[in-house]
């Protein structure tokens, strides 16, 4: 952490962080939750608020905000008498969280059929397609999975899908789906991809074909809602969204069971 945002977290102050306006507790609870996720610290440990003033060059009022919020979304847990207790995700938590997601997704494309005012939004989401293709396209002429090009499908894949919570005409269900974003592969835009993608032509191809299923899908998803069909919409939505688990549980489970560090692996945000 660099001395002005260090100064800032201390005093309160609001600041800008990849052109988002960040609070200080909101700031603060990222840091520790992605410290908590990547395994920083043990099941049950006991957080120190004067180590965690320490680590992060802040006072007790930032920290305490903090971990109320991590405590909110269950990534914390308060031990007998004071203080807090690491409540580390599990990967049932997280795979029961991906099903959870799935649901509310299918149901904002339900909704968004239905809703009258859909056509503001679906020139955001043709051109979202478009530019997951145009990604496909590029890694098949370059014959490897460019990190620059991953992040245009990723964008792309993020204006689709934020697209259709943002015009479902519901916000409990875009909300309900933030509460949980913070977890892996949860995030608006996660995609999944084999870690050994690159290795051989046989696995280069196998990340196209999902890449290209996933155009597919969300080709399919797009005239479901354009034509106003919600039956049709809610159940490619539904398919879509289980895509990321089943192809994880299917080809990359071979060598034992999986864990939280595996998905934080085989998904990007």
């Amino acid at each position: 952490m660099d001395r002005k945002t260090a100064a800032l977290l201390d005093f309160g102050i609001p600041f800008t962080v990849n052109g988002r306006m960040e609070s200080i507790d909101t700031e603060l609870a990222a840091r520790i939750r992605q410290d908590i996720i990547l395994g920083a610290y043990d099941e049950g440990e006991r957080l120190s608020e004067a180590q965690l003033c320490e680590t992060h060059s802040v006072s007790r009022t930032p920290v305490r905000l903090a971990l109320r919020l991590l405590e909110r979304e269950g990534v914390i847990r308060r031990g007998e008498g004071r203080g807090y207790l690491v409540q580390s995700p599990t990967v049932e938590g997280i795979l029961q969280a991906v099903e959870v997601r799935g649901h509310l997704e299918s149901l904002a494309a339900r909704l968004m059929a239905q809703n009258p005012d859909r056509a503001n939004h679906l020139t955001d989401m043709d051109r979202a397609i478009d530019v997951g293709a145009e990604a496909i396209e590029k890694l098949t002429k370059v014959g490897s999975f460019d990190g620059a090009v991953i992040r245009e499908a990723q964008s792309a894949n993020k204006i689709f899908h934020s697209t259709i919570l943002a015009g479902c005409g519901n916000d409990y269900v875009g909300y309900t789906c933030e509460q949980i974003s913070h977890l892996p592969m949860l995030a608006v835009g996660s995609m999944v991809f084999d870690r050994s993608v690159d290795d051989t032509p046989e696995h280069f191809e196998r990340g196209l074909f999902r890449m290209h299923l996933g155009i597919a899908q969300h080709r399919v998803i797009y005239e479901s809602i354009e034509r106003g069909d919600p039956v049709r919409a809610e159940g490619m939505m539904r398919e879509h969204s289980h895509t990321m688990v089943e192809y994880i549980q299917t080809f990359e489970k071979r060598d034992g069971e999986l864990t939280v560090a595996d998905l934080i692996a085989y998904s990007a945000a």
